[in-house]
């Protein structure tokens, strides 16, 4: 469990899994003789120089809130991908072990409506999909929810059961792009891996983090901004997002945080000649 102070914000890593089997369909482009070449990216890759995704949520402690940045896979669900099909994976567990309990989380921001960013925002309880996080409001960006809610899924009825029920219990938010949550944490509009995607913006005292959704999936793409994910909606919205970002943020001492980055998960962007890299 990894975690990180920003002023007087606290943040809070909790990992379901760790993976180095989703890189070839992601990252085709990303081929272990590319990767072998960058030095830097040795906590990211596993030895055969393949890339190593984590899938974990980051719990955000801001102003005696409670605030929970995507929800992982989740347990019990039918699922296309057979790895994440039926799931049963002990991340609760891990989130009472980091010192959290479900009743506290007052809200639940999500990035975006990938299978991966919203399974545990339900359970399965008494027969029917039931929000995990009952005493939270989620926040759902508009647009996200306007194109999922007519999209083909490809990896099962993840809005029925992970997004429908909380707007069913009455406990969903539809928000803005740039939506402040409070004066320490606000959504930044990222789009390109979806159309409403978002990246989550925290400052306090003069720190600054940002929780990158898949805006960036792995380290690598910030050598090379132009490789978009196939998971991608629009691939070259995607790159050009990317590339902003990342030349708006090179050099500054702002901690990025990525929501698929293996261990160390964070660091701050510098150039690295006509590109750059993650320095952690």
């Amino acid at each position: 469990m990894l975690s990180w102070q920003i002023g007087d914000v606290r943040i809070t890593q909790i990992v379901e899994l760790t993976t180095a089997s989703l890189g070839p369909y992601l990252l085709p482009q990303a081929t272990p003789d590319v990767l072998r070449a960058m030095s830097w990216l040795s906590p990211f890759v596993d030895d055969e120089h393949k890339i190593v995704l984590s899938i974990h949520s980051l719990v955000i402690q801001s102003q005696d809130q409670t605030l929970m940045v995507d929800t992982c896979i989740g347990n019990d669900k039918q699922r296309t991908y057979p790895r994440w099909n039926k799931m049963q994976s002990d991340f609760l567990e891990r989130f009472s072990t980091a010192g959290f309990q479900v009743e506290q989380v007052d809200t639940v921001l999500c990035t975006h409506m990938h299978v991966d960013h919203v399974g545990w925002n339900t359970r399965w309880v008494d027969g029917s999909w039931q929000p995990t996080f009952a005493n939270a409001r989620y926040l759902f960006a508009e647009d996200e929810w306007a194109y999922w809610r007519e999209e083909t899924q490809e990896f099962g009825p993840v809005i029925e059961d992970s997004v429908q029920p909380i707007f069913d219990a009455g406990l969903a938010d539809l928000v803005g792009p740039s939506h402040r949550v409070n004066d320490e944490v606000w959504f930044e509009p990222t789009p390109g891996h979806t159309p409403g995607h978002v990246s989550v913006h925290i400052a306090s005292r003069g720190e600054e983090a940002i929780i990158t959704g898949d805006m960036i999936h792995h380290p690598c793409q910030m050598a090379h901004p132009e490789w978009s994910s196939t998971a991608d909606y629009d691939q070259a919205a995607s790159a050009a997002t990317r590339e902003e970002f990342l030349d708006r943020y090179a050099d500054r001492p702002v901690l990025i945080i990525g929501t698929h980055f293996a261990a160390p998960t964070a660091g701050r962007v510098v150039r690295d000649g006509q590109t750059y890299r993650l320095d952690y």
